[in-house]
């Protein structure tokens, strides 16, 4: 199967942009412990009632309101990838039908969010002359395709490529130029690739459940737009998405991603620890962390008694008994080791030299108590746990921060970035050859 991934990009965004003025577009995130499917109408017109302490969001394309919810657990995913077709397209079915049933409404085309893949960031810059003394959007098309784009290795494939700012002549730090005048105009820019199997099968599983993609984007990327206030956008933020099998960082500036990764580890690994460590079920290891877990252990911790099934035991009555500080013993550790990592991430991201260096915990996993004092004492930086920003239409089950990545989709669908296929590309360098150099960014891996 042969896809040229700049122009699949270009075909995603017209889909996207039809689907919204239908009115109707499908959310897919697909985790490693739950998929979740949120489905948006579309109204541009659509305007907060008065006294009504309902939170809107009114971007560019229009305001939304989500009117389905579904959820399911993930059975087939492993660290963000998919590990089983068969069983990802039942879940992803299920819980599109579920979303399908609550809004009454059919869906066709999905925006999807996916956390594996080995993500790897680059800075890129170019420059070049401005053509008729007033910034186009053809200028800046140009100006991205003099970005000299390194070696980012085969099987590899650019998932976001996102102007962070411009300079035009002397004038550093512009978010858009268009329409000023100038003679030089520079940009930087943000470039995130995957593994480009890793999309593949994404995109075949997709179509494989009689859904068109609309859109790709990294669970990092979705979790920090619906995580970061305003304000932590602009000043520079992190925000670091626990997820079951994987845990996504990301860092914003001047509201533009500039660094993203992941660290493969999470929740599932913490549940796996106390699952080993008590000689139990998986299920009840999830239900005993969720329920008791914690990180910092206090007196009377000591006196808390847990019950544990014996599996040794012919006898329900027979039962045995875990204190938390035990419990606790065996979650820290774990907890530890993905914030080390994280920081390592952070350090290698140039995060120190942010304005501000606020970091965002969220994701299913960021609820274990007592993360965020934990995550300020190893990351050495403030640290507050992070929920989705409200949106009309969201059930209270589905605000808590494990839906993240699936509101952010939402916010992205609704006031997208600019990325590079955004943006026509000069005609004379495009003729028989087509994108000749372009072709550095995007191979023809598939």
């Amino acid at each position: 199967m042969s896809v040229n991934l700049f122009e699949m990009q270009r075909e995603m965004r017209r889909r996207r942009e039809a689907a919204i003025r239908r009115g109707v577009v499908g959310v897919l995130d697909i985790g490693t412990s739950k998929i979740a499917c949120l489905i948006l109408q579309f109204a541009p017109n659509l305007i907060n009632e008065p006294g009504s302490d309902e939170a809107v969001t009114v971007p560019s394309m229009g305001a939304f309101r989500v009117v389905g919810v579904g959820t399911t657990r993930s059975r087939g995913v492993r660290f963000g990838e998919i590990a089983h077709m068969d069983e990802v397209e039942k879940d992803i079915r299920l819980a599109v039908q579920r979303a399908q049933k609550m809004s009454g409404l059919r869906v066709d085309d999905v925006i999807v969010a996916f956390s594996g893949g080995r993500p790897r960031s680059y800075g890129l810059s170019g420059e070049v002359n401005v053509e008729n003394g007033e910034v186009h959007e053809r200028d800046i098309g140009h100006a991205m395709f003099a970005c000299d784009i390194p070696p980012y290795g085969h099987g590899r494939q650019p998932l976001h490529a996102m102007p962070v700012s411009y300079t035009l002549d002397s004038r550093a730090g512009l978010a858009d130029p268009r329409g000023q005048i100038g003679n030089r105009l520079a940009l930087d820019m943000h470039m995130l690739t995957v593994n480009d199997t890793v999309v593949h099968n994404l995109l075949n599983c997709i179509k494989r459940c009689d859904l068109e993609v609309a859109a790709l984007a990294h669970s990092s990327f979705a979790a920090g737009v619906s995580s970061l206030v305003e304000n932590e956008q602009e000043l520079g933020a992190a925000c670091i998405d626990m997820g079951a099998g994987s845990t996504g960082i990301s860092v914003f500036i001047k509201k533009q991603m500039i660094y993203a990764d992941a660290v493969r580890l999470g929740g599932d690994h913490i549940t796996n620890d106390i699952r080993q460590a008590l000689q139990i079920d998986g299920d009840v290891a999830e239900r005993i962390k969720t329920l008791h877990g914690g990180v910092i252990a206090t007196s009377s911790d000591d006196r808390e008694l847990i019950e544990v099934p014996n599996p040794m035991s012919q006898w329900e009555d027979n039962r045995r008994h875990v204190t938390r500080s035990e419990l606790i013993g065996v979650i820290r550790p774990r907890v530890e080791e993905i914030l080390e990592e994280v920081r390592d991430r952070l350090d290698a991201s140039g995060f120190d030299y942010l304005p501000s260096q606020q970091i965002v915990l969220t994701g299913g996993s960021s609820q274990i108590l007592g993360l965020d004092d934990m995550a300020a004492r190893i990351l050495g930086r403030r640290c507050r746990i992070g929920r989705p920003l409200r949106v009309m239409g969201l059930p209270q089950a589905a605000t808590g921060s494990g839906f993240a990545a699936a509101v952010g989709l939402a916010l992205h669908a609704s006031h997208p970035r600019d990325e590079c296929w955004d943006y026509e590309m000069p005609h004379d360098r495009i003729g028989a050859r087509k994108l000749r150099r372009t072709v550095r960014w995007f191979k023809d891996n598939w």
